[in-house]
């Protein structure tokens, strides 16, 4: 169960997150949540983002608002998602008018590429910390590989593998609970 939290430190939280993970904010949200302020534990935060992913919207979104409101109620989610929001907001506005005013200049153009390739980094490294705790359960990896090999060795749709693996999925962490 997470900490009761202030507005202000849900606000501080995510605007620290929102300012320093600009463009790829997952990777600075876990390590923010998870291994500094330990708000949640690894696995904790694995499930409130596998949830927020599950509806529509950008997820780390759903993830501030879904947290703020478990601490602090719709208040809190409201303090979560406008600390988050509006750093990147306010950089995205002054970007664009430099982007319109130098971006065809070439060396702005390769410094571009150089931020790109850091950011599929930060996204893998991510994506590789998330997986680790998953992974270590035997079903969790057999499911992983099923979708694998339903999406690059079937080619199936993602509509159609969520319609066929889900219900396994379900079926296998219900069986799982004590």
């Amino acid at each position: 169960m997470p900490p009761k939290l202030t507005r202000t430190q849900l606000f501080t939280g995510f605007f620290q997150a929102g300012i320093m993970g600009f463009g790829g904010v997952l990777p600075i949200i876990r390590r923010l949540m998870v291994d500094e302020k330990r708000w949640l534990t690894q696995m904790e935060f694995n499930e409130l983002f596998s949830l927020c992913q599950s509806l529509p919207g950008a997820n780390v979104v759903n993830l501030s608002f879904a947290f703020g409101t478990r601490v602090a109620g719709i208040t809190g989610a409201v303090a979560a998602v406008l600390g988050l929001m509006s750093a990147p907001l306010a950089i995205v506005l002054g970007l664009a008018w430099l982007y319109g005013r130098y971006g065809g200049v070439p060396i702005v153009r390769h410094a571009l590429l150089g931020l790109a390739a850091t950011a599929a980094g930060l996204a893998l490294g991510s994506g590789l910390r998330i997986a680790v705790p998953i992974l270590k359960v035997r079903r969790n990896v057999l499911l992983a590989a099923s979708v694998y090999a339903l999406a690059f060795g079937l080619h199936l749709s993602l509509p159609l593998i969520a319609l066929l693996v889900l219900p396994v999925s379900l079926v296998l962490a219900w069986r799982a609970v004590p």
